[in-house]
């Protein structure tokens, strides 16, 4: 049995809770011995894009949690458990993000190695938000800088499943990682082309803290940072006053989160003699459409960085950094 069951096995239930059971997992050598290309499932998009750009041809990818789909809340269908078990790799977020997940990749790391993508990034880069109980902030693609991080992960465990084809998966990874980097140069330009006193992003749960953070604007969700916390009246009361004594000019919805309750802030401004409008739709937990720019990770954040400038009074390219955004998505 290698590390990496030995230590999903040894966490047991904690294996989302706690980083540490998946950091650093040991090689898994090159005793690959099927035809390719090989199969890998991942559990979000996200992860499955970058396993897509990494591994190129070499292998094929499945994904489990669809467009406008919440992982928070996802329980692995029978057909979801059967893709598991019939893939050569899986790969998962981690940080706790697939946390009705957990027994199931327990079992399935008894049989095949199984990486958390997050696994290399210093403790130090993560956010740990007070109201979490002590367990770090899983929305880290938001900012692609981190994300990068993820990349260099699932290069060293493509690596060592499949020595033979290693320098591929370095060009790969290296070739994603200039664009990342040339996105992540565009949200910050972008983001901070919004008037100081308007940079405010509010959202309906905290999925945009790394974002907060890389692009220096101020984040406010009216949920914590699982989508199964419930928002009260208290924290809609509190966000109205913020959006009124602010002057909010826009909130934001998100594709994989039900609305409710950012049509509650809007009543609840409306009654104070402020109308704020809904400046778009963000993906936050899943990315948009398959087959669609919007439907890659890039993509993904390339609307989100683009919606919210354009919203808030910045200066962003109508259809965002590439030319691809669909007009109809930016609002």
């Amino acid at each position: 049995m290698n590390i990496n069951v030995r230590n999903l096995l040894a966490c047991g239930l904690g294996l989302l809770l706690a980083t540490s059971c998946s950091r650093n997992p040991a090689p898994v050598e090159g005793t690959f011995e099927r035809d390719y290309p090989y199969h890998v499932t991942a559990t979000i998009g996200m992860v499955a894009d970058i396993v897509r750009q990494v591994a190129g041809n070499v292998a094929e990818i499945t994904g489990i949690v669809g467009t406008g789909v919440d992982p928070h809340l996802y329980k692995p269908t029978r057909n979801d458990v059967a893709k598991l078990m019939s893939a050569d790799v899986v790969f998962y977020s981690g940080l706790m993000l697939e946390g009705k997940m957990t027994d199931t990749l327990i079992k399935v790391a008894g049989k095949k190695p199984v990486f958390a993508v997050t696994e290399l990034v210093d403790p130090e880069y993560l956010l740990e938000p007070p109201e979490f109980a002590g367990h770090y902030d899983p929305h880290l693609w938001m900012d692609a800088n981190g994300w990068i991080k993820a990349v260099d992960a699932v290069r060293d465990a493509l690596s060592s499943f499949d020595s033979p084809n290693a320098a591929t998966y370095a060009a790969n990874a290296q070739a994603y990682k200039e664009q990342l980097e040339k996105l992540n140069a565009y949200a910050r330009t972008a983001i901070q082309s919004i008037p100081q006193t308007s940079r405010i992003l509010i959202t309906a749960h905290d999925a945009f803290n790394y974002f907060g953070r890389a692009y220096d604007i101020e984040v406010l969700g009216i949920q914590g940072i699982s989508t199964e916390s419930e928002a009260g009246l208290e924290d809609i009361r509190r966000l109205v006053d913020k959006i009124v004594d602010r002057n909010v000019r826009a909130v934001f919805v998100e594709t994989s989160v039900s609305d409710k309750n950012i049509r509650a802030l809007q009543e609840g401004a409306r009654a104070r003699g402020h109308e704020v409008r809904i400046g778009g739709s963000l993906f936050s937990d899943a990315m948009g459409t398959a087959g669609t720019y919007e439907g890659t990770y890039i993509g993904m954040i390339d609307h989100n960085v683009t919606t919210v400038t354009r919203a808030l009074g910045g200066q962003a390219p109508e259809k965002g950094l590439n030319g691809r955004l669909s007009l109809k998505a930016v609002h």
